[in-house]
């Protein structure tokens, strides 16, 4: 896998040499390396199963987010304040241990002509975090991504999340949880927008 400087775009040129059974037999592999016996019952299918669940945990490296963007409405009469959409569910995986990022995101953005369907927000969070990631990364790119597709005024994104690789192993406070934010645009540069922006995505429905 050759990744070049935008990690918007991982050029997966190997992919294509490396076939579902040799990823088996690396995980098998892993299986024997753990001190346990592939070949029992319970783990003889584990190693095709592992595979089937990466493809799931990864599949944003075969998605693209412009296609998801792609499709938007102009016929907005004149709307001009901010779109929400709170408590977005985020299941990522950390690149630097493999494992597992839950948590939420927050995303609103300011339309200048056109408006994107809600259930793109979502969508475009759901490509870039099934991909190995960092927290920090994976705002940025959400809100990158929104900023140019919708030719936006300004986008504020939010992302709270555990991470396990500090909560099951390492120094296992299992309490923590990582909060990042990224604005760019009027939410950057004007105050009152930022503030509302945090005021919303703070207020608990009964």
């Amino acid at each position: 896998m050759k990744i070049v400087k935008n990690t918007d775009k991982i050029i997966q040129s190997n992919k294509s040499e490396i076939t579902d059974k040799q990823a088996e037999e690396a995980f098998r592999t892993i299986i024997k390396w753990i001190g346990e016996d592939p070949s029992r019952e319970g783990l003889s299918a584990t190693p095709r199963r592992v595979v089937k669940a990466f493809k799931e945990y990864f599949k944003g490296y075969n998605q693209d987010h412009k296609s998801e963007l792609g499709k938007t409405f102009g016929d907005i009469k004149g709307y001009d304040d901010m779109v929400l959409q709170k408590n977005i569910s985020i299941s990522s995986h950390c690149e630097h241990h493999m494992a597992p990022i839950i948590g939420i995101a927050h995303v609103a953005y300011l339309p200048s002509k056109r408006i994107v369907g809600l259930s793109k927000l979502a969508r475009t969070v759901e490509v870039f975090s099934k991909r190995l990631q960092t927290q920090e990364r994976l705002t940025m790119q959400i809100a990158n991504t929104l900023m140019k597709s919708l030719d936006a005024k300004g986008v504020a994104v939010t992302i709270d999340s555990t991470h396990q690789c500090m909560t099951m192993r390492g120094i296992k406070k299992e309490q923590a949880s990582t909060v990042t934010n990224y604005y760019l645009g009027q939410f950057k540069d004007d105050l009152s927008f930022q503030n509302r922006y945090l005021r919303f995505i703070s207020i608990v429905k009964d």
